[in-house]
């Protein structure tokens, strides 16, 4: 009879550990899911950038070095590996500054603020932008939820037992955090 509370006691600890490890498989998975959707924003506004340079080209003859700015960061963000999130959001982060250097030329260029694919290519890149951002607080959501759980217990045991690792967040770079000085003198 003990035998049989002994074995039972041990098939529901296997049991406990099982779904617990699961859970944590799911939650990473989850978190591997969000960078996913980030990643996928992220090609998506690549792709949209030489046609947006195409477009821009004709009209801003004198801004050659934003535009070479804007492939530069584009090129470099292609090459950063996916195991860096933060150096890929990084220079992401950099090319969006860039890329709010191609908006402002709709200004000094009425003519090419009346181009229907400039406009088009533009709220495409406003829409991406916005989704990159939604993305990137749903990855720090899920990664504080799976970081949460590998710090609870009962869960904290397994995931030090099966080797679990904290997923990284994915921080604001300080000059983003600033508020920007405004000046009321003309």
């Amino acid at each position: 009879m003990l035998m049989w509370i002994f074995l039972g006691i041990i098939v529901v600890l296997v049991i406990i550990y099982v779904v617990i490890y699961n859970g944590l498989v799911a939650a990473r998975m989850h978190t591997q899911e969000a960078w996913s959707q980030i990643d996928v924003q992220l090609k998506r506004r690549n792709d949209l950038i030489p046609n947006l340079l195409e477009t821009v080209k004709g009209y801003a003859k004198y801004e050659q070095s934003t535009l070479q700015k804007v492939v530069g960061l584009r090129n470099q963000l292609m090459t950063v590996s996916d195991d860096d999130p933060q150096a890929k959001m990084e220079i992401s982060n950099q090319l969006s500054n860039s890329l709010k250097s191609i908006f402002a030329l709709s200004e000094a260029y009425p003519d090419l603020k009346a181009n229907q694919q400039y406009q088009q290519l533009m709220e495409e890149l406003t829409n991406t932008e916005n989704k990159i951002a939604y993305s990137r607080q749903l990855f720090n959501t899920t990664t504080a939820n799976y970081n949460s759980k590998l710090q609870m217990f009962p869960t904290s045991i397994v995931a030090n037992l099966s080797h679990f690792k904290p997923a990284v967040f994915l921080e604001t770079p300080e000059a983003e955090k600033s508020v920007p000085k405004v000046s009321f003198d003309d």
